[in-house]
Order: C-alpha cells, then sequence, then structure tokens
C-alpha cells in the first residue's frame, strides 16, 4: 500500500485541491485521486476544490462534481494538493489546507517550497499526474482514472514531446493506454480542439504578436477588453503562448493577458536551452525550465523590459559557452 494510500484509508473526509486557473493536469490529477479513492471506497466523503476549469476537459468523469467554493470553516482529515507549486497558488482555497488535519503535496514542479505536511516531490516527471500514478495500485486503475492522467501527461509533456517526457512516461502511458481509453479522442479534447472564438483570439494574439531580442524572442498580449469584446474566457488563451514558441528563431515565447488593472498572468516557454522557471522564480512564480508563468504588475512596457532583461542574459550566457566550446574544439 502506499503512502497515499494510507492516509486516504485512514481519513473519513478528504478534500483535494489544485492551482489556481487549473490546467489538464490539474484537473486530470484531481479527479483522477478522486475518482480512484470513489472507486475503492464509494462511501468515503471526498471532495475536489477547483476553480472554475475549462470546459474542453468535461469529457473527464465526474467533472461536474467540482466545488468552486469551500465551505467556511472546513475541517477536512486530509488536505491532498495536485500540481500546486505553491501555498499561494490555491488561492481561495488555501484556508481548506490550513484547516486540514493532515495534509500531502504530490507534485513535479521543481520550485516547489514542499508547504505541505508531507511532500511527494518529483521534479524528473512529467506531470502531477505522473507522480500520482506513482501512489497508487496499477492493478485497480480503471479506465476513467486511466483517461484522467492520461490528460494530465499528455497536457504537461506537450503530448510527449517537452524535455520531461522521460522513457518512464511513455511506459507509463502504454499502461494507461491498455485500460481501453480512447487516447486519440483525449489528445484532440485537451490539446487541439477549439471553439471558433478561440480561433479569432488565437488569430488575433499571433497578428499582433512582437519579435524582441533579434527575433530569439517574441511576445503578445490580451487585455481584458479583448476578451470581453471577443466573449472568450481565460480558459480559452490555452495554447497561444505554444503557438509564439513554435515561431522559426524564437528561444523565449511571452504571452501576457490583463488579469487586473495593470497586472498580467504571464506564460513563458522555452525553445531548446533557456530555462524560463529560472526567470517566473524570479518574479515570484514557478514552473518547470521550458515552461513556467508568474504574475507581474505594471504596463506591458514595464513588465516586456523587466523580463527582456532576463531573457537576454540568457541567450547571451548560451552564445558566450557555445563560443567558447567551439573555441576549444
Amino acid at each position: 500500500m502506499t503512502r497515499l494510500e494510507e492516509l486516504v484509508r485512514a481519513a473519513d473526509t478528504v478534500a483535494i485541491l489544485g492551482h489556481t486557473n487549473p490546467d489538464g493536469d490539474c484537473v486530470g490529477s484531481c479527479l483522477a485521486a478522486y475518482n480512484y479513492i470513489k472507486e475503492q471506497d464509494p462511501g468515503k466523503n471526498v471532495t475536489v476544490y477547483l476553480e472554475k476549469a475549462p470546459q474542453k476537459l468535461s469529457y473527464m468523469k465526474n467533472f461536474s462534481a467540482i466545488c468552486h467554493e469551500a465551505p467556511e470553516g472546513l475541517k477536512a482529515d486530509l488536505c491532498v494538493c495536485l500540481d500546486c507549486s505553491a501555498k499561494d497558488m490555491l488561492k481561495a482555497f488555501g484556508p481548506v489546507l490550513d484547516g486540514a488535519v493532515y495534509s500531502i503535496c504530490l507534485d513535479h514542479h521543481v520550485t516547489n517550497p514542499g508547504y505541505a505536511m508531507e511532500n511527494i516531490i518529483d521534479a524528473k516527471a512529467s506531470s502531477a499526474c505522473e507522480v500520482l500514478y506513482g501512489q497508487l495500485d496499477e492493478s485497480k486503475i480503471s479506465r476513467d482514472v486511466a483517461e484522467c492522467l492520461y490528460t494530465g501527461i499528455i497536457t504537461d509533456s506537450g503530448v510527449f514531446k517537452y524535455d520531461n517526457t522521460s522513457p518512464k512516461t511513455m511506459e507509463i502511458a502504454g499502461r494507461l493506454m491498455a485500460k481501453g481509453i480512447e487516447f486519440g479522442r483525449i489528445i484532440d479534447e485537451a490539446f487541439y480542439r477549439k471553439s471558433y472564438l478561440q480561433t479569432q483570439i488565437l488569430g488575433r494574439a499571433l497578428l499582433e504578436s512582437v519579435s524582441f531580442l533579434d527575433g530569439k524572442a517574441a511576445f503578445s498580449v490580451v487585455r481584458k477588453k479583448d476578451m470581453e469584446f471577443y466573449g472568450v474566457e481565460k480558459s480559452d488563451l490555452d495554447g497561444i503562448v505554444e503557438q509564439l514558441r513554435l515561431i522559426d528563431g524564437v528561444e523565449v515565447a511571452v504571452f501576457l493577458s490583463e488579469s487586473g488593472p495593470s497586472e498580467y498572468k504571464v506564460s513563458l516557454r522555452a525553445k531548446n536551452y533557456a530555462d524560463v522557471s529560472r526567470i517566473a522564480k524570479y518574479f515570484g512564480g514557478g514552473g518547470h525550465k521550458k515552461a513556467a508563468g508568474c504574475t507581474m504588475s505594471g504596463s506591458v512596457h514595464d513588465v516586456i523590459n523587466n523580463l527582456s532583461e532576463h531573457i537576454e542574459r540568457q541567450i547571451r550566457e548560451h552564445e558566450e559557452k557555445t563560443v567558447e566550446e567551439r573555441r576549444q574544439c
């Protein structure tokens, strides 16, 4: 029996939490844990507390059971935090963690400081779903649970193309496929399907993108007024930064989405050598080497100028290192 299973078995009430602006790995890991626990013990009092999740992920079992508000004064026996790199990323659900009798965090972010009472953090894992898989009895993983786990793995591995994809990741994905999941449909639903409005906002973001640092970086921004004009939500902006990263010659892509007056959610992606987690961490955020994010204040000009200094430093260091290596050869 794994440590997670031991803690769940000893608890009467279990609260499952994920980070703000939940993505496929966050929702997938939370629902995988929820479905697994309920399948093993239908009478167990288990609840997932998350902000509103992207509707495109609604194919996962019990998506509609997610609670978007936690009752005041909730005191769960066990709080399970998944895919959340820092306590403040729980936002409004932070009090659920504080009020729990015991807590455990399963995560894969290298920047996670280990804020729960017990922490299982594997920075080499592709996703929180990969970490969670290691805490489940493989023989008891149902098709529904496998679907959730597979969703998280493909989301955070970029459908197995990011550097965090390992032979272990592929092996786990294969075992999940053996559970009978419709893996092609899951990839389409979680990654590629877009509404007409999502396509419009993507087109505008790309049309208005700006290249800087001699074409080695690119950024775009979507303001609240743009979102209101197109009738889209934050989750509809998923994938824009990845499209910027694919621009020929771009090493670092930056996407800003306005979250408040002079406040922007910053998404960072790297292509080859840059470590955007270092940049995000400097500005109070976190993430992975090739994919990270943070929140910054000021004008768009201020934000890009501040980020540009750090991006340029990494590009320069890489170029100097390359020149030195060639010289030695």
